[in-house]
């Protein structure tokens, strides 16, 4: 037994969270120490065993107490506490903050652990009552308990909470100030592995809603090496899927944001994340819809709001998109009357604005781009900026001044084509041919036309190649490796473009020779070549 202890910790230290729990699940809880039970609850629930940890946790938090060892007792607490919130349990981590605070407060010892507490708090009163006012002032308390104490994690995750909440506040310059800090922080290695993962979903949930495509590939690259140090990574790993796959989605690579979507889904699924998984399938939706797939688009937004996401505004989209503008109006009128907040405000008055405009109802188009226009500056992020001068082009062209209209869209086509955003790109070049019809010039209407479709249609076929069933038994991720193998890229290159180890490519790599009995590069080459897969 004590051969698997040993072993178990050492899997720890290497981040192989599989190996350390197959060693330490089978042992009775007995005849496990308080840090072993601590061991046993972290690699059940990187592994995704979440009742698993919970108990290895709860188990702990019993030992510590029955010893008097109040601290420790507490840190258990709060550990449950920030688990279960993440899993989106929010009863019982409300039990267990309750239990931690009369634990605290029956000690009197002024101690850490309040500022974790404080912490817990702060998420409490978001996920109970959208406080966002409270939680900054708790997470503002945990902050300067964590100074008290020279407590580097806790002063991380502290500024990660104030500074998503400043955000939401309107105060973006200083709440972003405060996230990038922490950012920093996580990348040089200076939070547990927990608090790491919690940290990076966080703030690239905060970048993702203020539209920073910067901020979201540069994050998302480093969760995924993060992630791709971690062994049988489950929860975090599905996280981090969600977000390449938006990034991907954004970029223009809308095969390979499907794909992912799928993984992330098929990874939170069990144990079942709700928020995550839904924010995969209506990812999903708004590519089916975008490459015109429309009923399972349909499909994939109910699914999302099932799962407990508002499918809006790509609902509304499709609705658009089958004809039904009136029913579009409706729906992004609805959701617009009972959103607050420029943040949340902002991912629906782009859509307000085409929809209006194709609606034939003006004055509610130009309303929704002019307010587009105030979040653009409050929020202050180049793609909202983009979207905004698109809205106004849109609304002086439909209003008859194409020269205004030409003037701002140039200015958003400029914007997006910079961000490297090739379907908002594609969308104003065909705004742009119509103001330039409007002008007389018919050149260069018909060449900005010509140029818009064909970047669209090469969007949407991208999007149905997901569909296309792999070869010879290869998964979606070895065809991915298989092409650009055949493009003649290294594995270093793949990993950095698929944002995975050169081992796992080299791995990748071995399955695809086995699969396809061949045995070298240049035969796996030449059967993407005769298959037409490149």
């Amino acid at each position: 037994m004590q051969q698997a202890i040993e072993a178990a910790r050492e899997a720890c230290a290497g981040r192989r969270w599989g190996d350390g729990r197959r060693l330490l699940e089978g042992l009775p809880f007995a005849d496990l120490g308080v840090d072993d039970l601590d061991r046993l609850g972290t690699c059940a629930w990187l592994t995704g065993e979440v009742d698993d940890a919970a108990a290895a946790w709860v188990r702990a938090h019993q030992v510590c107490v029955a010893d008097g060892s109040v601290h420790r007792a507490a840190y258990f607490g709060i550990r449950l506490a920030q688990c279960l919130a993440f899993a989106g349990d929010v009863p019982r981590c409300r039990g267990w903050v309750d239990r931690t605070a009369q634990l605290l407060d029956a000690a009197g010892i002024d101690c850490v652990e309040q500022g974790y507490l404080d912490l817990a708090l702060g998420l409490c009163r978001i996920f109970e009552a959208g406080d966002v006012a409270g939680a900054q002032a708790q997470f503002g308390r945990a902050g300067k308990v964590a100074a008290r104490f020279g407590d580097r994690e806790l002063l991380t995750l502290a500024a990660i909470g104030e500074g998503r909440m400043l955000v939401y506040l309107g105060d973006v310059a200083e709440g972003m100030a405060l996230l990038d800090g922490a950012m920093v922080a996580m990348e040089a290695g200076e939070l547990s592995v927990l608090s790491t993962g919690d940290a990076y979903c966080t703030v690239i949930d905060a970048c993702s809603e203020l539209y920073d495509v910067v901020r979201c590939r540069a994050w998302t690259r480093s969760f995924a090496r993060w992630c791709d140090d971690q062994q049988e990574l489950v929860l975090y790993r599905g996280h981090c899927l969600v977000h390449r796959a938006e990034t991907l989605a954004v970029d223009g690579a809308w095969g390979e944001a499907r794909a992912e979507a799928r993984r992330a889904a098929d990874r939170l699924a069990r144990p079942i994340q709700p928020a995550a998984l839904a924010a995969a399938r209506l990812l999903e939706a708004d590519l089916l819809r975008l490459a015109g797939d429309l009923p399972r688009a349909e499909d994939a937004y109910q699914e999302a709001h099932a799962l407990g996401r508002e499918p809006q505004p790509g609902l509304a989209l499709l609705r658009l998109a089958q004809g039904r503008a009136d029913t579009a109006a409706t729906m992004i009128g609805r959701v617009l009357a009972e959103t607050e907040g420029p943040v949340f405000r902002a991912r629906m008055l782009d859509a307000a604005v085409e929809i209006a405009l194709a609606a034939g109802d003006r004055a509610a188009a130009a309303a929704a781009a002019g307010e587009l226009r105030e979040v653009a500056a409050q929020l202050g992020t180049a793609l909202l900026r983009a979207q905004a001068a698109r809205a106004e082009g849109a609304v002086l062209l439909a209003a008859g001044d194409a020269a205004g209209a030409l003037a701002a869209l140039r200015r958003a086509f400029r914007e997006f084509h910079e961000l490297g955003v090739p379907y908002d790109a594609a969308r104003t070049r065909l705004l742009v041919a119509g103001a330039c019809a409007a002008l007389g010039d018919a050149d260069a209407a018909a060449m900005e036309t010509d140029t818009g479709r064909e970047a669209l249609a090469a969007l949407r076929a991208l999007c149905s190649v997901a569909d296309d069933a792999a070869p010879d038994g290869l998964t979606q991720r070895e065809l991915e490796v298989l092409r650009l193998l055949a493009r003649g890229k290294t594995n270093r290159v793949i990993g950095q473009e698929l944002f995975i180890s050169e081992k796992t490519v080299a791995t990748h790599v071995g399955h695809i020779f086995t699969k396809l009995g061949v045995a070298s590069r240049a035969g796996a080459t030449a059967y993407a070549y005769d298959r037409g897969l490149v």
